[in-house]
């Protein structure tokens, strides 16, 4: 038998007095302690601090996703569009998802919702941003060999289906993952890690920068 190791706590406990003279603290959170899912650097700051900071710093790529089947892997490509800093999270056809792989990090980001493709495509025609699709399809070039555009949208089908037939038609160009193993497909939430992961370091200098 082993012995059962206590459980880790999150976060950190109240901040001792005085606190510091700094409007991007929250009161409360001061009080009572910061136990939520954010990095270190954000402790006891309040969340619309957060949100404005993350504003000044996020990256010019978006992230689409088709959600036509209440996909349960949209949380965690919500989840993924945070960790990376993505400008906005768009949800295309139903409005409602599910949050629960989001791990509340839809709070910190940007989600729009458009009702069909064609109302994403204008979205994406008037941003001036090419819509990059990460698809298994005939014709995909691999992503780990294509220049992925600095401003583009991002964009991944249902899990299962991939993307529909008019979401492909609106690709600039759709891009594949390679994969050495049996199975066809991999995870939508994984391949959208991947996929994000490959736009950063394309595009992002890491000399000299904390993240």
């Amino acid at each position: 038998m082993t012995e059962e190791q206590p459980e880790r706590e999150i976060g950190v406990g109240p901040f001792l007095e005085p606190w510091p003279d700094d409007p991007r603290l929250d009161p409360e959170l001061l009080a009572e302690g910061d136990r939520r899912n954010v990095i270190d650097g954000y402790r006891y700051w309040s969340h619309e601090a957060i949100v404005a900071d993350l504003d000044l710093r996020k990256h010019p790529f978006h992230v689409a996703i088709e959600n036509w089947q209440h996909d349960f892997n949209i949380g965690s490509i919500v989840r993924n569009a945070n960790a990376f800093l993505a400008a906005g999270v768009h949800i295309i056809g139903r409005r409602r998802w599910n949050r629960r792989g989001a791990m509340v990090t839809d709070r910190y980001l940007h989600v729009d919702h458009h009702a069909t493709i064609r109302e994403f495509i204008d979205w994406a025609a008037g941003e001036g941003l090419p819509i990059i699709g990460i698809d298994i399809l005939p014709g995909a070039v691999p992503i780990e060999t294509t220049d992925l555009p600095e401003r583009c949208v991002l964009l991944f089908g249902q899990e299962g289906p991939g993307l529909s037939a008019e979401a492909r038609d609106a690709c600039d160009i759709v891009c594949s993952i390679a994969q050495f193993g049996s199975t066809r497909s991999i995870n939508a939430g994984v391949a959208s890690g991947i996929a994000m992961h490959k736009w950063i370091e394309q595009h992002v200098a890491f000399g000299g920068t904390e993240y």
